[in-house]
């Protein structure tokens, strides 16, 4: 598959210009020109990488940082064009991984972004392969097997509702759209919006759930989708 990174930064030129350096080296970008723009695309999809800018019209880019640590490890590398050493201090510490100053050479743009996306999908291949069972609380998930137990009980369930379960808990504490989790599952575009997931997330949640009216595993994020409980 395909890397895939989105390039948050009001300076148009400069986005296309960097887009076309990444796609040279077969890495996909995606655009976005306002810090709302560029959240919900952050939260919308799946990158390998965010690089993101500093100074963004409607929000700036520590306000973005946050949100998207709250629900993603995804590798971001800050672009800013200030000097001040205060604005690389709180971007590391609001999470970023990686820092460059305006102006930059793209050379070295280009070095760190492949550092940051073979560190991290090396980092989830690992995972990957050393992982052979999901635990939270009284919930356990056998890959290998496909067997789910919840406490002492074994519970059955559809392949397409082990499938939304194992999605969700993988990216535990993210929240996920109905459009992510649908293409991610049944592996073609989502054309439109119906009950279908909502249908499966219901089965699930007898299945698994202690309370259903107040679910400990999967939580509903109202207008947007569902999140895996970042507190199991």
């Amino acid at each position: 598959m395909q890397n895939k990174i989105l390039i948050i930064d009001d300076d148009i030129g400069l986005c296309q210009l960097l887009k076309k350096c990444v796609e040279k080296e077969d890495i996909a970008a995606e655009l976005a020109h306002t810090g709302a723009d560029g959240l919900k695309l952050a939260l919308q999809s799946n990158y390998h990488l965010i690089v993101l800018d500093v100074m963004l019209p409607e929000m700036d880019g520590f306000h973005i940082l946050k949100k998207v640590r709250s629900v993603s490890a995804v590798p971001v590398l800050m672009l800013t064009a200030k000097t001040a050493s205060t604005d690389k201090v709180n971007g590391l510490r609001s999470g970023a991984d990686d820092y460059l100053t305006k102006p930059f050479d793209l050379e070295e743009f280009i070095a760190r972004v492949l550092s940051l996306i073979r560190r991290y999908t090396t980092l989830n291949n690992s995972a990957k392969e050393e992982t052979h069972q999901l635990s939270f609380q009284e919930l356990t998930i056998h890959l290998d097997t496909r067997i789910v137990q919840v406490e002492e009980r074994q519970v059955v369930l559809h392949p397409k509702e082990f499938d939304i379960l194992c999605y969700l808990a993988r990216n535990q504490g993210r929240i996920l759209t109905k459009q992510q989790i649908y293409e991610e599952i049944w592996c073609e575009p989502y054309a439109y919006d119906d009950n279908n997931i909502m249908g499966y997330i219901s089965k699930l949640r007898k299945q698994i759930e202690p309370d259903q009216n107040n679910p400990t595993y999967i939580q509903t994020v109202k207008g947007v989708g569902y999140r895996f409980s970042r507190e199991v």
